[in-house]
């Protein structure tokens, strides 16, 4: 089992109860990654640890804590869609986002095309791979993948953000599914760009390399009402955080999105890297690293934490 690893700012300790939650927590989700597998379906993230799990947390006081592999480096893949959309609603505004997708769960799996072929020329939401394939095809004339990575990097707070090679090749090579649903998109006359230019800048921004600090630091400026609390700069408008918050509620773990709203209660997002962005109130950023995935491609460590995070801290949006 990886080392626990432990950093907090000196000016600001945590509280012991703080502290010892996340310890917990750690030790909690470290005890189930071998219950998961990791994905195998692109070849790159099959050859991830599966035992590999990592916390980390940043709050609006500037403490912070790491916990196990808190800063490996690993593909940001699904939560990749938060900045898309980020993106999206900030450069098209909300009217013109939602006449390309629409604001509902599917009840489906991420890369589902049942609903999109039989009931909706309109992927469900952004944060299935028809949704965001959908806004990245809404962008893909207007942005070069260098300045969204830059967008990511400001988000993220982090700068070492850059394309992971290996993965994107492998996500090329094995993203079939996904040009698939580009072209019933384009099909439809929905899709707005060229299906394979689309596909690949995808592929792209799933391939970003982050780490749990990465997104803790994302989770932080959602949580946070859009603003680095550090700079005081308002990286997302207000009103667009209140519908990233939403959708990641009702959507951000695809068909295991309203058990996690009940058990959890945070506005969160998974990737089958294994990362798992949330936004807690504080404001609170939390992200995880743990590539063993349950039957719906959430990180299991990741899921299993949360839950305990939330009863031990209060976290759930519905508790008093």
């Amino acid at each position: 089992m990886t080392e626990i690893k432990l950093e907090t700012t000196e000016a600001a300790p945590l509280p012991p109860e703080l502290e010892s939650a996340f310890r917990e927590a750690y030790e909690i989700g470290s005890a189930v990654t071998g219950t998961g597998r990791v994905a195998d379906y692109i070849p790159e993230l099959a050859k991830a640890d599966r035992r590999a799990f990592g916390i980390a947390m940043l709050d609006g006081q500037g403490r912070s804590l790491c916990l196990g592999d808190a800063e490996t480096r690993f593909s940001i893949q699904s939560v990749c869609k938060v900045i898309i959309l980020a993106v999206s609603l900030k450069a098209k505004g909300q009217r013109e986002t939602f006449s390309h997708v629409m604001m509902e769960p599917s009840g489906d799996a991420f890369d589902s095309i049942l609903k999109l072929d039989t009931r909706s020329n309109r992927p469900f939401n952004p944060l299935i791979n028809a949704g965001a394939i959908q806004l990245v095809s809404t962008l893909v004339e207007d942005f070069s993948f260098e300045q969204l990575m830059d967008e990511a990097r400001t988000l993220c707070m982090d700068e070492r953000i850059c394309l992971n090679e290996a993965v994107y090749r492998s996500e090329f090579e094995s993203g079939n599914r996904n040009r698939a649903i580009a072209y019933l998109l384009k099909s439809k006359g929905v899709l707005q760009g060229d299906p394979e230019k689309t596909a690949d800048l995808y592929f792209k921004l799933c391939s970003l390399s982050v780490t749990a600090k990465s997104l803790a630091a994302l989770g932080l400026v959602i949580a946070n009402g859009g603003v680095d609390p550090f700079r005081g700069e308002q990286l997302i408008a207000r009103e667009h955080v209140r519908i990233l918050k939403s959708l990641m509620f009702t959507c951000g773990l695809y068909d295991y999105s309203g058990k996690f709203g009940v058990r959890v209660g945070v506005p969160a997002k998974s990737g089958v890297g294994g990362g798992l962005l949330c936004a807690a109130r504080g404001p609170m950023g939390i992200g995880l690293y743990g590539p063993a995935l349950d039957e719906f491609g959430n990180s299991v460590a990741g899921v299993t934490a949360m839950e305990h995070l939330s009863r031990q801290l209060n976290l759930h949006v519905f508790d008093y």
